[in-house]
């Protein structure tokens, strides 16, 4: 019986990442558009950015009552690989 219960929850959760992978090809498009604005590397990096948005994440949290360790820690990995890719990617003009 747990094993069943194990298994569709786990089914539960293969879908939502798939949903998860949708929106982050959404959020990755955002981004090139983004990147294609920047005309310099060192604009890759904007520390008051990060920090608005890491701040508005706690608030809607906390709001939501979801864990703000948790989303805090996402998104600062999320950031960390979108620098990294901005800066794979970006093309001096």
């Amino acid at each position: 019986m747990k094993n069943l219960k194990l298994k569709i929850i786990r089914q539960k959760i293969d879908k939502l990442d798939d949903k998860l992978l949708n929106l982050i090809k959404i959020r990755t498009n955002l981004v090139t558009g983004i990147l294609k604005q920047k005309k310099f590397k060192n604009q890759i990096i904007d520390k008051s950015r990060i920090k608005e948005v890491l701040t508005l994440i706690k608030k809607k949290s906390v709001t939501r009552k979801i864990d703000p360790k948790i989303t805090k820690k996402i998104w600062k990995n999320m950031i960390r690989a979108y620098i990294d890719f901005e800066k794979r990617n970006f093309k001096k003009k």
